[in-house]
């Protein structure tokens, strides 16, 4: 859309069918790939995926071009999550094979490069801002904190988590520089409509889709007993503001003092959010085994495993679940999240060791 002059965040692609006008390249496949529900909602896409579709466009004015000019991209991210990957790995005396639990999981191969999901150019970003904190360049870090978040807005869950460790002073100026990045990027699409889309369709993809939840389910089956009918609309209100509460305990009343009790906080926040959330796409678990690879913690590779299960629902016609292989895996995911959690020796403290990579 952007390579045509026009904003994607002012755009639906319905209306191109409707008014049989297609100012885009084979506008009638792509309508019908992605759906009529994608097709009649605003795009929440972050401009930096923006600029990947239109960099694959510009590239090629075909789908199947456009198409391996962004693995093409997503293959160059995996190298940078290698690079870095290893680099942080380094830096923590941790075993450097551990990146590899990454990137050649069947299910990274699968949903980034195969699926064609932003995640790992996200998670790129990330370990990229992650070795720069680690390297005490933390203003440059706070950059790509931004620009992560303008792959998927997801990382912005990220930033609260390095209060402790920066201190106050420091982090307002991460904070600044990571909002700043993210803002900036958002200019070219900039209008008077533009919040008020991208915010309607935020509000709907939290108040009424649903797919491969676990506690929004058991929630959810609660109001049909006592209320009849499904509150998703009363969760969808209140559940953000909850997970907001224990991200930001975990932000300012964890112990974040080290990189790696750092990573372990952003591990737990965004299982929390993914805990509770009312929407679980498989691709969405990337983040967390990534994170994982610098903790003790391995319920996310339990988890890429059993979070296969919910690819059953994509063989019916109406997508419909199967409660019984939902419960199998959340049942092995929160078993081993509490069995880590609560019932593993800790490994050896990294505090001594972090001490000379805390930033100056």
């Amino acid at each position: 859309m952007v390579a045509e002059g026009l904003n994607p965040y002012l755009t639906l692609p319905q209306n191109f069918i409707r008014s049989s006008i297609y100012p885009i390249a084979q506008a009638e496949e792509l309508y019908r790939g992605m759906g009529e529900l994608n097709g009649s909602h605003y795009t929440v896409y972050p401009p930096l995926n923006q600029f990947v579709f239109l960099l694959s466009s510009l590239l090629s004015n075909s789908i199947f071009g456009a198409v391996a000019w962004m693995r093409f991209i997503l293959i160059f991210a995996d190298l940078g999550t290698l690079y870095f990957g290893k680099k942080i790995l380094e830096r923590l005396q941790l075993p450097t094979h551990h990146i590899f639990w990454f990137l050649i999981n069947p299910f990274i191969i699968i949903e980034m490069t195969g699926n064609l999901h932003f995640e790992g150019m996200m998670i790129c970003l990330l370990l990229w801002g992650f070795y720069l904190i680690l390297s005490g360049k933390w203003k440059a870090a706070a950059v790509l904190f931004g620009f992560s978040a303008s792959v998927k807005l997801i990382s912005l869950i990220f930033i609260p988590i390095i209060f402790n460790y920066l201190g106050w002073k420091k982090f307002l100026v991460f904070g600044s520089l990571a909002g700043l990045s993210f803002g900036l990027l958002y200019l070219p699409f900039l209008s008077g409509e533009l919040l008020t889309f991208y915010f309607t369709s935020l509000t709907m993809y939290f108040n009424n889709f649903e797919f491969n939840a676990s506690i929004f389910y058991i929630i959810r089956w609660i109001g049909y007993q006592s209320k009849g009918y499904n509150i998703i609309r009363t969760f969808g209100m209140i559940a953000p503001f909850v997970v907001l509460g224990i991200v930001l305990a975990i932000a300012f009343f964890r112990k974040n003092k080290t990189f790696q009790q750092v990573v372990v906080s952003m591990l737990l926040a965004i299982s929390v959010y993914y805990f509770t959330a009312t929407v679980v796409h498989p691709w969405y678990v990337a983040v967390l085994l990534i994170l994982s690879i610098f903790t003790r913690f391995r319920y996310p590779l339990v988890w890429t495993l059993v979070v296969m299960f919910s690819y059953f629902a994509y063989s019916n016609p109406d997508f419909k679940e199967n409660f019984w292989l939902l419960a199998i895996e959340y049942g092995m995911v929160y078993s081993w999240f509490i069995y880590e959690l609560f019932f593993v020796r800790k490994e050896r403290s990294f505090i001594q060791m972090d001490k000379s990579l805390k930033v100056l």
